[in-house]
């Protein structure tokens, strides 16, 4: 078995975010930079973050685009560079878990008790 499927298949994968989450790059080329999650591929731990990454494309000619040409568009980045952005201070923070009266388990920011879903 290869190594990386080994990986994959070996670890938990579950993600500290979700599809829509608002984030903060923490590390990389990227620092600093705030988005929205496009979409979690939680088996390689990567996300896809709006306007972050972003790599240049070489697109041949098509039906769709004649003319071909070269593409920006976001490539996926590694979970553990992003952070929770908190919706009450907009400063980054970790991500707690509380169960609710009526029995619902929701996330919480761990900064300001702010729930997150």
């Amino acid at each position: 078995m290869p190594r990386l499927k080994k990986v994959l298949e070996s670890h938990n994968n579950k993600l500290h975010v979700k599809k829509d989450d608002t984030v903060i790059v923490i590390t990389g080329k990227d620092k600093g930079k705030k988005g929205r999650v496009i979409a979690a591929y939680p088996r390689e731990n990567r996300v896809l973050v709006e306007g972050v990454n972003m790599v240049k494309k070489h697109q041949k000619p098509n039906q769709l685009n004649p003319q071909g040409g070269i593409i920006e568009k976001e490539a996926p980045i590694h979970v553990s560079n992003v952070m929770h952005v908190d919706p009450k201070s907009g400063s980054v923070t970790r991500i707690g878990y509380k169960v609710l009266d009526n029995g619902k388990k929701v996330r919480v920011a761990k900064k300001s008790g702010e729930v997150i879903d």
